[in-house]
């Protein structure tokens, strides 16, 4: 059941459909055939719905507020005018917040509409003896506002792939991969980094995730191995930069610090191996509960998620969970990043290549962006390392980048790739030994001698 007038809902009610019709194009798909403005009583609902709905049948998309802005000013009556902006400015504010449950009773309010239309109509034809007229009114209003979207109308949808905002990113803190990005990871979007262990995988993630909080974003944090606070200590050195072996002196300059920040940090740690893709389906729909809607998700890292698929082959395992989190994704329609680990082979690469992936090669066939962080025992030292890029969807790929990595304060900065040492080689000789083997050999022979 559904109620009688649009004004039983109430104020707020009408300024989320209004909301969804603005921004929901697949709504707006669905509902167009039963919405009428005369289902309102105000007259800036009125007008809202018309233009939505004329601008929608030229362009097949929402009318942007941009369009809307140029319309008004069309407007002779001032006190409208008012109205309008106030009602667009509490749209366009408007809490997610039930906006399913509101887009699905309005869904049916309209098909109700419908159907008593149609039953009025009969009543004449009734008298009249037509019943195949009245079977075909009932028939038509009871299919209304069946699902239409059938995807992407190539003909039709030709405003809705070039506008600005259709595919929303969260830029990345290193414009040459925005670049390569048409902007950063986008709606949907999985990336992924790989690198050996020790190498700053971790820390990339908070360098990622910082950036973004700092930008405005609500970024959820999922750690599997470290501890929550101790997350939120690294970011608290990325955020102040200072080391994180020191943070625990400048409380102060971190509350400072933080207080200034626009955007929501969540961080969330689950057992290793315990949590699965539902577990962080079912935290996230906890944080949208609380409006905490976030707009990108980190996860450290998903090969410590557990597979709901039993297999005797890892391999099956960890590409279940791969397919599983880029699903996710897609679901949420947010970007992810994450990192991987690299095997035995890879790490020794002063420029790892996607063959070089622990666990399953396919893991590079599932991401959208996948990058390579090599940095060997000299790397380290010396706080350099190269970033390879895999794969990319959005552009080129197959470069290699030089990088100053800082892991005490999460500081990673691309550089011109020949400004960085190469380390020595550690390919085997003839007899099978690598300089690091015979390095080693030789230290324990100077340590006999000197016994």
């Amino acid at each position: 059941m559904t109620l009688n007038n649009i004004n039983q809902y109430g104020t707020a009610f009408q300024v989320k459909v209004i909301a969804a019709l603005l921004n929901d194009k697949s709504f707006l798909i669905n509902i167009n055939d039963i919405l009428s403005e005369e289902y309102f009583e105000s007259q800036a609902s009125k007008w809202i719905i018309n233009e939505a709905l004329s601008y929608f049948t030229k362009y097949h998309c929402p009318p942007t507020m941009e369009v809307l802005a140029v319309e008004l000013k069309k407007l002779k009556n001032e006190v409208l005018q008012i109205s309008i902006k106030e009602l667009l400015h509490s749209a366009y504010q408007a809490s997610e917040k039930d906006l399913d449950y509101v887009k699905e009773e309005f869904f049916n309010f309209c098909k109700n509409q419908q159907l008593k239309k149609a039953l009025m109509s009969s009543v004449d034809l009734l008298q009249a003896g037509d019943y195949d007229a009245i079977r075909y009114l009932v028939d038509s209003a009871l299919k209304s506002g069946q699902d239409k979207n059938i995807g992407h109308e190539y003909n039709k949808d030709l405003e809705s792939r070039y506008r600005k905002d259709q595919r929303e990113i969260v830029p990345t803190p290193w414009h040459e991969f925005n670049d390569l990005l048409q902007g950063g990871l986008g709606n949907g979007d999985l990336g992924l980094l790989f690198g050996s262990p020790g190498g700053g995988k971790s820390w990339s993630l908070v360098a990622l995730g910082g950036h973004a909080v700092k930008m405005g974003y609500n970024v959820v944090h999922y750690t599997l191995e470290l501890r929550e606070d101790y997350v939120g200590k690294r970011y608290d050195s990325f955020f102040t930069q200072i080391p994180v072996n020191e943070i625990h002196n400048h409380k102060d300059k971190v509350q400072e610090v933080t207080e200034k920040i626009e955007g929501n940090l969540i961080i969330k740690q689950f057992p290793t191996g315990k949590a699965t893709i539902s577990t962080l389906e079912s935290h996230i729909e906890k944080c949208i509960n609380q409006e905490i809607t976030p707009d990108l998700i980190i996860i450290d890292y998903i090969d410590l998620l557990r597979s709901k698929k039993n297999s005797r082959e890892r391999k099956d395992e960890i590409d279940d969970i791969y397919i599983g989190t880029k699903g996710l994704a897609a679901q949420l329609d947010i970007p992810i990043w994450s990192v991987s680990q690299v095997n035995r082979a890879g790490a020794k690469d002063d420029i790892i290549e996607g063959d070089k992936a622990a666990g399953s090669y396919d893991k590079i066939m599932i991401t959208d962006f996948a990058v390579s962080l090599s940095r060997k025992k000299e790397d380290k030292q010396n706080g350099t390392g190269r970033l390879h890029i895999m794969k990319n969807r959005y552009g080129m790929d197959g470069m290699t980048f030089g990088a100053k990595i800082d892991t005490a304060i999460g500081k990673f900065d691309l550089v011109d790739l020949d400004s960085i040492p190469t380390p020595p080689s550690s390919t085997p000789d003839s007899n099978g030994f690598s300089p690091s083997d015979k390095e080693h050999l030789n230290n324990q022979f100077f340590n006999l001698n000197n016994e």
